[in-house]
């Protein structure tokens, strides 16, 4: 077994105890922002961190109404921007906590008397000493360099602080089943996911979309593909592929369309049609159990009766499907081509 597959097998049992971790500062944190006048949120981040971040920006725009951003770090490393965070939540989303861009964000966010909040593995790390608050993955030491625990680590820690920050008890307990429908969808998974990836054994390059919570999901999955199999994939929403992009698909395309039960299931299915029309070779991810019986090239994922925690399911699949897509071509995913765990960006 990889270091890489590992990993992901134990997002269960990392998941199951960040709650107990992170409570009480996340209480405290709601305490704060409830004293001041916030009106926005600031995330700074990279690359998995990058997409962690994009989740959150739909939990807290959906639950708390808050406007979120993501950063342009450059605007500050490199140019020098003076920008004024006085009434924001600025995050700092990094595995290692070493992120020196994402922390000269803070930095400026704390400089402005903005409230500062590290996102990180990592209690020792610069960002996490920097910070006013430290909200910890407490995902265990992650050796392969493809992010896959801390990454869906960042999501569930974030959308723990949205539960509490909007006092919505049923995303709570949503999150709270999330650890236990992982762990019987891996068992589920197991014995079907290398006969799923060897149809893709050829694959050099490809699409993965999705909308709303899974967009960031699309963009993952890409990600993961592009750094342990070298495919050259594109993610995308599913909105924005209607136009432009559609353009690249020919007979055969490979497309993962990652489409749960919610808001923008409709579009997914309307994409999925559209997609077979033109040809392409789609894999249809859905918590949808009449959908994957009509549709044969699909998986089936937990369903916990909202699109805001099918993120945790879809995520894992990503992740196993580049994880297996490796053993088929000859990859090693714990030490992909030019790549190192640690990169830190200026």
């Amino acid at each position: 077994m990889t270091l890489m597959e590992k990993e992901i097998l134990e997002q269960p049992r990392a998941l199951a105890g960040i709650k107990k971790e992170n409570l009480a500062e996340i209480k405290r944190l709601c305490a704060e922002i409830e004293k001041r006048d916030i009106n926005y949120c600031y995330f700074a981040a990279r690359g998995t961190s990058d997409h962690a971040s994009i989740y959150a920006q739909y939990l807290f725009a959906n639950y708390i109404g808050v406007p979120c951003a993501l950063a342009i770090p450059s605007a500050v490393t490199a140019y020098g921007g003076k920008l004024c965070l006085k009434n924001a939540v600025v995050f700092g989303v990094s595995q290692s906590g070493k992120a020196a861009d994402a922390l000269a964000v803070m930095e400026l966010g704390k400089k402005s008397g903005a409230i500062t909040v590290a996102v990180t593995n990592n209690k020792e790390s610069p960002m996490a000493k920097a910070a006013d608050f430290h909200l910890y993955c407490n995902a265990g030491e992650e050796v392969s360099v493809a992010a896959t625990k801390t990454f869906t680590a960042q999501m569930y820690v974030l959308a723990l602080l949205c539960a509490e920050w909007s006092k919505n008890a049923e995303l709570a307990d949503r999150l709270d089943k999330v650890p236990d429908a992982l762990n019987a969808f891996f068992k589920d998974l197991a014995g079907k996911i290398e006969n799923i990836v060897l149809k893709y054994r050829f694959m050099t390059d490809g699409f993965t979309l999705g909308r709303g919570y899974n967009y960031p999901i699309a963009l993952e999955s890409a990600l993961k593909l592009k750094e342990t199999n070298y495919v050259r994939m594109q993610g995308a929403a599913v909105s924005d592929f209607h136009h432009g992009p559609f353009a690249q698909i020919e007979d055969g395309s490979a497309v993962i369309l990652y489409a749960d039960k919610g808001p923008v299931f409709k579009d997914a299915e309307e994409m999925l049609d559209k997609l077979n029309n033109a040809g392409a070779d789609v894999l249809l991810v859905t918590d949808s159990y009449e959908k994957s019986k009509e549709y044969e090239n699909s998986v089936l994922t937990p369903c916990l009766g909202n699109d805001d925690t099918s993120v945790f399911f879809n995520a894992a699949f990503a992740q196993m499907f580049a994880c297996k897509l490796t053993a088929i071509k000859g990859r090693n995913p714990d030490a992909p081509r030019n790549l190192k765990k640690v990169t830190i960006t200026k």
